[in-house]
C-alpha cells in the first residue's frame, strides 16, 4: 500500500513554478529540491541521474544565487552544511529532512563555486561526524579532505563526431590496444613550487596524446581519477566517486583531457572501484553513524586483508549510487569505458576470508547473489544506454559467462581481463630457455578457452610492482638476451587472440619497478637498446591496428590456426591469424630459445608467396641486422601436416611475421 501511495503522489508532482519580473526570473526551490518521484526512484535503485540532485548544485531561488545541497543520511539525528560560506559553524545551516527517504536538503544563498564544505552529522547516539559529500564533483587537494563546490553544467565539448561514431562501433571486431597510465607518475615536472611535480590534466592531454598517437595505441586507461586520500593506494581506495581528483586540476580540466584525446581519435577508459572503500573518517564508512553504504555484518562488510569496507549490494540506494556513478563518468564526462576492479572480490562471499570468517548466502553457498544482480543491472543499463562503450571486468577466477548476456545468466560485461593467460605467459617467460620445453603447454593452454569470454590480454601495473620486477627484468639471461626474450614475448601477445593492454614504461623496457612516487625512466630512451625496444613495440602496435587478421575475428575459432603447436623441444611456436573474410592472413613464427635455426621449415596452407613484414632481428629493433629475403615462395614439401612449406633462417629468439 505504501508503494502505491508513493507512485500516485509522485505522478502528481507539480510543474516548476516560474514568474517573470522584468529581466529577472523568480524560481521556487521546487526546481532544485528532491521531489517525491526522486525519492521513489532512488529507493528502487533506478534514479540513474541522481547525481544531478544529490550533492551540491548551483541554483537561483527568488533571484538569489546560491547552492542547493542534498545528502542521504537516513539514520542521522540531524545534518548541517558547514563550510567557508558560514565559517564552518555547525548550527548555522541545519538541513531539512525529507521523508520517507531520509535525504536532507538545504539551499544556501551565500555559498559559491570554489568554496569548501562538509556535512556535519549528529548521530543518534550523540557523536559528531564531519563527512565529505559522497556526490561532490570536486574535492580539496590532499591532505585536506573537504568537498569543493563545483559547477560542471557548463563544460564545453567538441567531441560530438567521436561520440556519434562510438555509437556505431562494435569493439568485438575492432582493434583495441590500451595504454595503461597512472597520470601522477607518467611524467613529472622538475620540483618547483609544486613539490609533487604533477602534470595538470591539460598539460597531460597534449603530451599523452602525442605519445599515444606516435606509438599506435587505440585507448588510454587512466588509473586513480576518482578522488582518493592516499597516493599509495593508486586510486583504488576512493572517497570521492563523483570527483575527478584535484591532484591534476579541476573537473573542467579533466573534461579537457577527455575531449582532447577524443579529438585525436583516442578512447578513454577509467579504472572504477565498486568493490570496496576506505575507512577514512571523512569518507563513506559509517556515514550517518551506521553501516549505511557497507554491509552491517562484518563478515560481509569488511575486507580484513585490505582494511576496507564492502558496499552493501542488498540496498537499492547503494546500488543506485554506484550505477549512477558509472553513468556519470560515461555520459557526463564522455569516457568510453570503465575497467571494473576486483570483480571476484565482489562475487565471492569468501573472497580473502578463512573458514568461519564469511557469511553464506541463503542457499548456503559462497556466491554473493545481490552482487550478481547488481552487475547484471549495471551492465544492462550502462551498455544499453551507451552503445559502443566498454565495461571491462578484472575477474581473476573462472566465473562463467562474465561477458555473457544477462538474459542468458551472464554478468553482461563487454570484455574481461584474461588473467589466466597473463599468469601462464609470465611464468613461461621467466623460465631459463633450457626449461621451456617442459613448460610448452603454458603458452598453448589459453587457446583451449580463448573463446569462452571476450578477452583482453593484459600486462598491467599489477605485474610490475611489489618485487615482481619490470617486464624486462623478468626475462632470463644477460643484457642482450633480456631484450631478445621480451621482443619474442610481445610478438606472441600481439598474435594471440584478444584485445591488448600494456602498462606504461614497459614499451621501452623500463628497468625499475613502477612507483607512483616517481616518473617513468624516460632517460632510458637515450640508450640504444631501449629506443630499439620502443621502435619494436611501435611497429607491433601499428601492424596490429592496420591488419584485420589480428582483431576482427577475435571471437571466432576461424580466426586462429596452429601450424605447429607441439614443437616443444625447440620451443618454437608457429600459428596463423585469419581475418573474418579470409583476405588478411598473417603467419607467426617465434623462437623462444637462444639457439638459431637456419633453414627452419614451417608448413603453410597455400602455394602462395609469403612476405616477411616484421623481423625482430632487424637492427632497428636491437637485433643482429642480418639481411633476410623479403619474399618466400611456398614449395610443395610436406611439413607440419601441410602440403606446402617455406624455409626461413630463424635467429635465436627470432620473431618472423609473414603476410599472405
Amino acid at each position: 500500500m505504501a508503494e502505491r501511495k508513493v507512485r500516485k503522489t509522485a505522478a502528481k508532482k507539480p510543474a516548476a513554478k516560474t514568474k517573470r519580473t522584468g529581466k529577472q526570473t523568480v524560481v521556487s526551490t521546487e526546481d532544485f529540491r528532491i521531489g517525491e518521484l526522486d525519492q521513489y526512484l532512488f529507493g528502487t535503485g533506478t534514479h540513474y541521474d541522481i547525481y544531478k540532485k544529490l550533492g551540491a548544485h548551483v541554483a537561483t531561488v527568488n533571484g538569489k544565487k546560491g547552492v542547493y545541497f542534498a545528502v542521504w543520511a537516513p539514520h542521522a539525528a540531524s545534518v548541517s552544511v558547514i563550510g567557508e560560506f558560514n565559517e564552518w559553524k555547525e548550527d548555522a545551516d541545519l538541513m531539512q529532512r525529507l521523508e520517507p527517504s531520509g535525504i536532507y536538503e538545504k539551499f544556501i544563498p551565500d555559498a559559491k563555486v570554489g568554496m569548501l564544505y562538509k556535512f556535519y552529522i549528529r548521530t543518534r547516539d550523540g557523536r559528531s561526524l564531519y563527512k565529505a559529500d559522497p556526490f561532490a564533483n570536486s574535492s580539496e587537494m590532499r591532505p585536506g579532505n573537504a568537498s569543493r563546490i563545483a559547477d560542471i553544467t557548463k563544460i564545453k565539448w567538441s567531441d560530438s563526431a567521436w561520440i556519434e561514431a562510438r555509437k556505431q562501433k562494435n569493439n568485438d571486431n575492432l582493434p583495441v590496444s590500451i595504454y595503461e597510465v597512472h597520470p601522477g607518475s607518467w611524467r613529472k615536472h622538475a620540483h618547483g613550487e609544486d613539490e609533487d611535480g604533477f602534470y595538470n590534466y591539460r598539460e597531460l592531454a597534449k603530451s599523452l596524446t602525442e605519445y599515444v598517437k606516435e606509438m599506435g595505441y587505440t585507448h588510454v586507461e587512466l588509473m586513480g581519477i576518482a578522488e582518493h586520500p592516499f597516493d599509495g593506494s593508486w586510486g583504488y581506495q576512493v572517497t570521492g566517486y563523483y570527483a575527478p581528483t584535484s591532484r591534476y586540476g579541476t573537473p573542467e580540466d579533466f573534461a579537457y583531457l577527455v575531449n582532447y584525446l577524443h579529438k585525436n581519435k583516442i578512447g578513454v577508459i577509467l579504472d572504477w572501484v565498486p568493490a570496496h572503500f576506505p575507512r577514512d573518517a571523512h569518507g563513506l564508512a559509517e556515514f550517518d553513524g551506521t553501516c549505511l553504504y557497507e554491509y552491517a555484518d562484518p563478515k560481509k562488510g569488511e575486507h580484513a586483508e585490505w582494511g576496507t569496507k564492502v558496499f552493501d549490494f542488498g540496498k537499492n540506494e547503494v546500488k543506485n549510487f554506484l550505477i549512477a556513478n558509472a553513468l556519470y563518468w560515461i555520459e557526463h564526462f564522455h569516457v568510453d569505458g570503465l575497467r571494473v576492479d576486483a570483480v571476484a572480490s565482489i562475487l565471492y562471499l569468501d573472497y580473502g576470508r578463512q573458514a568461519g570468517q564469511w557469511t553464506p548466502n541463503i542457499y548456503g553457498g559462497n556466491k554473493n547473489l545481490e552482487a550478481i544482480e547488481f552487475f547484471k543491472h549495471l551492465n544492462s543499463v550502462v551498455l544499453g544506454r551507451n552503445h559502443g562503450a566498454m565495461m571491462i571486468a578484472e575477474e581473476s577466477t573462472a566465473w562463467p559467462k562474465v561477458t555473457g548476456k544477462p538474459e542468458d545468466d551472464g554478468l553482461g560485461f563487454s570484455q574481461k581481463w584474461n588473467m589466466g593467460w597473463m599468469n601462464d605467459f609470465l611464468e613461461y617467460m621467466k623460465l631459463d630457455p633450457y626449461f621451456r620445453k617442459w613448460n610448452h603447454n603454458k603458452m598453448t593452454f589459453s587457446m583451449t578457452y580463448a573463446y569462452s569470454e571476450k578477452y583482453i590480454l593484459v600486462l598491467s601495473h599489477d605485474e610490475v610492482v611489489h618485487l615482481k620486477c619490470s617486464m624486462i627484468n623478468k626475462m632470463p639471461g644477460l643484457y642482450d638476451d633480456k631484450f631478445a626474450n621480451l621482443r619474442a614475448g610481445y610478438a606472441f601477445m600481439m598474435g594471440h587472440p584478444g584485445k591488448k593492454l600494456l602498462f606504461m614504461g614497459q614499451d621501452f623496457a623500463q628497468f625499475q619497478e613502477w612507483s607512483e612516487a616517481r616518473e617513468l625512466d624516460w632517460y632510458l630512451l637515450g640508450e640504444e637498446k631501449h629506443q630499439q625496444m620502443q621502435n619494436y613495440v611501435k611497429a607491433l602496435l601499428h601492424l596490429y591496428r592496420k591488419t584485420p587478421a589480428l582483431f576482427d575475428a577475435d571471437q571466432s575459432p576461424d580466426g586462429f590456426e596452429w601450424v605447429n603447436v607441439d614443437d616443444a623441444d625447440r620451443s618454437i611456436f608457429s600459428f596463423i591469424r585469419h581475418s573474418e573474410n579470409g583476405k588478411s592472413n598473417l603467419l607467426f613464427v617465434i623462437n623462444f630459445t637462444p639457439v638459431a635455426r637456419p633453414d627452419y621449415r614451417v608448413g603453410v596452407p597455400r602455394r602462395k608467396q609469403y612476405k616477411l613484414i616484421l623481423n625482430s632481428d632487424a637492427a632497428e629493433f636491437g637485433g643482429s641486422g642480418k639481411e633476410q629475403p623479403l619474399v618466400y615462395k611456398a614449395e610443395k614439401k610436406e611439413c607440419d601436416g601441410k602440403t606446402y612449406s617455406i624455409a626461413y633462417d630463424l635467429p635465436a629468439y627470432g620473431v618472423a611475421i609473414f603476410k599472405f
